[in-house]
């Protein structure tokens, strides 16, 4: 079972591409990134993306880079993340994934952060710095935890590599929309849509898309060819410039380009 697919599944039979929000655990604080997660699943995301604060966020672009440091500077501790997972899960039935980066997990030890999470409430790792063949510990830990584990696809994969990927994943695949940091852009990279249909030949049976997603327009745009898009930057601004209320507004704004006329 896994609880990423039944979210997408869910979405789908209501008529509804899915919606996968961003948001990192600490920001500004640890109870107001609690409140504004659980506003997400209120205000109509169907999977709660975490992402706790790393010293070196390699993948992020600025606004997110401001906001992990923010948490970082203000204590974050590892413990905080699984703080944040329990109180989100307890308040709403929406699945929350981890978006971490590898070196945090190591540390932590792989077994024993996979049973923390499980313990928690959360449904699985999104991974975007290791690849399946480097990552054994982790797979046999989701196997063991039942906690789904979700690989990233990039257009310069090979066909080897992806198909290795969608073999490795659960949940979904993380496809990535455009080579480069998150952030907000005005047009999305066209390769998005030929690694869906790539991924798709390769077996994966669900793709989301992420990077560059900063309207209800591209939301609508990316659920003609995959199962779910992923939004990160205009939502983390809307926190930061808005609080709780402003995030809860630009969700809702969002969720309108969700709805499938397929």
């Amino acid at each position: 079972m896994s609880r990423l697919d039944d979210a997408i599944r869910a979405a789908h039979d209501a008529g509804r591409g899915a919606f996968v929000g961003y948001l990192p655990v600490g920001f500004p604080d640890l109870q107001t990134s609690i409140d504004a997660a659980i506003a997400l699943a209120r205000n109509g995301v169907d999977i709660i993306e975490l992402g706790p604060p790393y010293s070196d966020p390699v993948m992020d672009g600025a606004i997110i880079q401001e906001a992990t440091q923010t948490a970082l500077a203000a204590g974050f501790r590892m413990s905080d993340l699984f703080t944040a997972v329990r109180a989100i899960t307890a308040a709403v039935d929406v699945p929350v994934v981890v978006m971490t980066y590898w070196n945090p997990v190591l540390q932590y030890g792989v077994g024993r952060y996979a049973d923390d999470l499980l313990a928690a409430g959360g449904a699985g790792l999104i991974t975007p710095d290791i690849t399946p063949e480097a990552a054994p510990e982790w797979i046999e830990a989701s196997r063991r935890t039942g906690l789904d584990r979700v690989f990233l696809a990039a257009p310069t994969s090979t066909d080897e590599r992806l198909a290795l990927i969608a073999g490795a994943s659960t949940g979904f695949v993380y496809t990535v929309s455009t080579m480069g940091i998150t952030g907000e852009r005005a047009e999305l990279d066209k390769a998005a849509r030929t690694l869906v249909g790539r991924l798709r030949a390769h077996g994966a049976e669900r793709a989301c898309v992420g990077i560059g997603i900063s309207t209800a327009e591209q939301i609508s745009g990316v659920l003609e060819y995959a199962d779910g898009a992923i939004v990160g930057t205009a939502l983390v601004r809307a926190l930061r410039d808005g609080g709780v209320e402003r995030l809860a507004e630009v969700t809702r704004e969002l969720a309108t380009g969700t709805r499938l006329d397929r």
